[in-house]
This record gives structure tokens, sequence and C-alpha cells, in this order.
């Protein structure tokens, strides 16, 4: 199943061009984005990846649930994005590296939990890209694939109806994480949030 159909080169220029007061258009997002990393059930000392981070809006609700201890790291294609997250302080919350999530430059089984916010349909292969997430996560470990509003929202913000064919509603997403090393467990994609909570089989 295919992404937005922008590889990533037409990614990367979609976000850069618009990584400049990235949080400043979307202010009231800050709660959806809490109880989404809360919905990761992480532990004091656990180890959490946000994947395609942008400008780490995630990490400092991470670094909340993981504690000192624990170990938080954003990737992002964009390098105007981590610039921005970097100016915005999250450097104090985890680490920051520029790497496609398609190939990450992590070990495998390093991660606890992955949130995955607004990133799924922006991969030119999101069965690749999936495939990534599960080998940088441990067995059991857990994936959020989040949006701070629901597909039939966003839709209408963008003046468009919804596509039959979209991979993050059901069954397609059921169906890809299973090739990809997931099993959903559940789909809330109401008018508040989207979130899909997944766990890495064995």
């Amino acid at each position: 199943m295919a992404g937005t159909g922008r590889g990533r080169g037409g990614v990367r220029e979609f976000f850069a061009a618009r990584a400049a007061g990235w949080e400043e258009r979307f202010p009231d997002d800050g709660p959806a984005f809490a109880a989404a990393v809360a919905a990761l059930e992480l532990g004091a000392g656990r180890s959490a990846l946000d994947a395609g981070c942008g400008t780490a809006r995630a990490l400092p609700h991470l670094r909340d649930a993981v504690g000192p201890g624990g170990v938080v790291v954003g990737v992002d294609l964009t390098p105007e994005m981590l610039r921005e997250a970097a100016a915005l302080g999250r450097r104090a919350q985890g680490a920051l590296v520029e790497a496609d999530c398609a190939r990450l430059p992590l070990r495998s089984g390093a991660f606890d939990a992955v949130l995955a916010s607004g990133l799924v349909h922006h991969l030119p292969d999101p069965g690749a890209g999936l495939r990534e997430l599960a080998r940088v996560t441990r067995t059991g470990g857990r994936l959020a694939l989040f949006y701070p509003c629901g597909r039939a929202a966003l839709a209408a913000r963008h003046g468009h109806a919804l596509s039959p064919d979209d991979i993050r509603a059901q069954p397609q997403l059921g169906r890809l994480l299973d090739e990809s090393g997931w099993e959903l467990r559940s789909l809330d994609d109401s008018a508040v949030r989207y979130l899909a909570l997944a766990v890495r089989k064995s």
C-alpha cells in the first residue's frame, strides 16, 4: 500500500516549508499528545521512540513518562523540523536524530514503545516503515499511531471526503500492521483524536 504519493524528498520539502512556527498553528494539541503518550503505558526507566517527531512536541510527555532514567529519542527526516525542535528546547527531553524512519540508525529491540504522530500516511512505503519500527521495538512493546483529530475531521479541514482506501481505516490498517510485525489492539477514530494501538508480535 502506498502513502501520500510524495517520495522522501517531497515529504522533506513539504515539512521544511512549514517548520517555522509549526506549533503555533496548532496551539491546542498538547493535551491530545499527553493522552496518546499515556496510552503507551510507559513506566520509569523505559525507552521510547518518537518516530517522525517533527518539532518533538511529544518529547516532554515521553520524558515525564519514563523519568530521568529512561531513554527518549525523536527521529525525523526533515532537518528544519529538528532545528525548530531544538529551538523550542526539546533536546532537554531527549535525543534528536535526523533519519529516515524506514532506515533507522538504531539497534534492534531498543525501545519499549513507539509513538508515530501523523507518520504512516506520509511514508512512501508504509509497510516497510512499520516493519522498521517493529525491528527497533522489543517483543510485546507498544506502538501508537496518533493524530490530534480523527480522519473525518481532518478531511473536512482540508475540504475533501474520506478516501475508501485510506490505510488508516480498518480493516486496511489491521492487515498492514499484521503483515509488518504488529497486532492491532484498538482503534479510536473520533472527532477528537485518531489513536491506533498495536503490540509488537514475537
